[in-house]
């Protein structure tokens, strides 16, 4: 199968051919990729992808998966109620 069809991030649409064409051009870590890519930041929050990742890093720089970080995980933030911004706005006034 080719690269250009192999599906790493399910959540972003990223295929494996748009992550190695970014570690070519020296993007080299999961934040990096994550940044322009946005792999990770989808609903499965790299559960699915951040194994894959390491994977295709450590592949590339021919380092063991073990010693390429993972990204950073930041926690979902909680909603604000409509009726709390528009409170909060008739406070102001």
């Amino acid at each position: 199968m080719s690269k250009d069809k192999v599906i790493i991030c399910r959540c972003e649409d990223v295929t494996q051919d748009q992550i190695q064409d970014l570690l070519k051009q020296g993007y080299t870590t999961f934040e990096d990729l994550k940044r322009l890519l946005r792999v990770g930041m989808g609903p499965c929050q790299a559960n699915t992808c951040g194994h894959l990742i390491q994977k295709e890093i450590s592949k590339f720089l021919g380092v063991p998966v073990e010693s390429v970080p993972v990204h950073k995980v930041r926690p979902l933030t909680l909603g604000v109620k409509l009726s709390s911004i528009a409170e909060a706005q008739e406070d102001e006034s």
